[in-house]
């Protein structure tokens, strides 16, 4: 893994409280993968599958705090309510940046190679945090689940930023990312783009399995399928298989299972996030049963 150092003198980091920050690096964070940590329950999950996936195509990581702050936002005076009555529960800004601090310190104080990774802070307005912080870098390793500022930064990295993001799996992080990647396929501009831009990932892979769920009779889906392995030059299985009584998500989970992967890919969110909360699609259920880490993109 090579690591992202930020703008600024990198012999002269910041220090506050104990930990090692980016001067300044908001602005300008440059690298393949971006680990964001806005929950410090998910944090080393992140961390340790950014470094994974910055291994497999041998490029650069970078790991960034982000949270919503009342007292540096521009914003309805109903969402500044909302963010202060969530410091009960959640904390303040201060103290959630403190605690992802101090997952991010015992991390990269875990392996000698990672001592040169610094990480970056961007508090205020979440969205225009996290357009800042994910703007050069080309997949985002972030939770959809935890606290507010997680399942907010989610959102606006898939609809808003349009990133190829990761999100760690519910349970513990196996290893072994790009070992046995499962793609859900059907052949939609969404899953399309999807597999395009993780083809670096994707050729880094041990093995390549593409899933057509309910394929057409005509073959449709495994057709689109074997083409676009061909023109991004990526080997890989073509398996069809049927629902039959069960969800296409349960379909796409127990194959997983079946097949050993260590890592689903998918187009999410077809038709917009919140229509598909009301019609109950396959990338919410996904998301919520997953025990694999999910590469996708909207």
């Amino acid at each position: 893994m090579n690591n992202a150092l930020s703008n600024g003198d990198p012999q002269r980091p910041a220090q506050q409280g104990g930990a090692t920050f980016a001067d300044n690096a908001h602005a300008v964070v440059h690298a393949d993968v971006l680990a964001l940590l806005p929950d410090p329950a998910i944090a080393r999950s992140c961390l340790d599958i950014a470094e994974d996936a910055a291994d497999a195509i041998h490029g650069t990581m970078a790991a960034a705090h982000v949270g919503a702050d009342p007292e540096k936002m521009i914003a309805a005076p109903e969402e500044i309510d909302l963010q202060l009555l969530r410091e009960h529960d959640e904390g303040s800004p201060r103290e959630r940046l403190e605690r992802v601090t101090r997952a991010f310190e015992d991390w990269r104080h875990d392996k000698p190679d990672r001592e040169r990774l610094l990480l970056d802070d961007c508090r205020g307005d979440l969205r225009r945090c996290v357009a800042s912080e994910c703007h050069e870098t080309a997949l985002v390793v972030a939770p959809c689940h935890g606290n507010m500022d997680a399942r907010d930064a989610f959102h606006d990295i898939l609809f808003n930023e349009h990133k190829l993001v990761l999100v760690p799996p519910l349970g513990k992080y196996d290893g072994n990312l790009m070992g046995h990647v499962v793609i859900g396929w059907k052949p939609h501009e969404h899953a399309q783009r999807t597999v395009v831009a993780a083809r670096r990932w994707l050729a880094a892979a041990d093995r390549i399995t593409v899933l057509c769920v309910n394929d057409k009779p005509d073959g449709r889906y495994q057709f689109t399928a074997r083409e676009l392995l061909n023109q991004l030059a990526l080997d890989g299985d073509i398996v069809a298989i049927s629902a039959g009584s069960r969800s296409v998500g349960g379909t796409i989970l127990d194959f997983a299972k079946s097949a050993n992967a260590t890592c689903l890919l998918i187009g999410a969110f077809r038709h917009g996030y919140f229509l598909d909360l009301l019609l109950g699609h396959v990338t919410r259920y996904l998301l919520s049963h997953s025990t694999l880490p999910m590469m996708m993109m909207h």
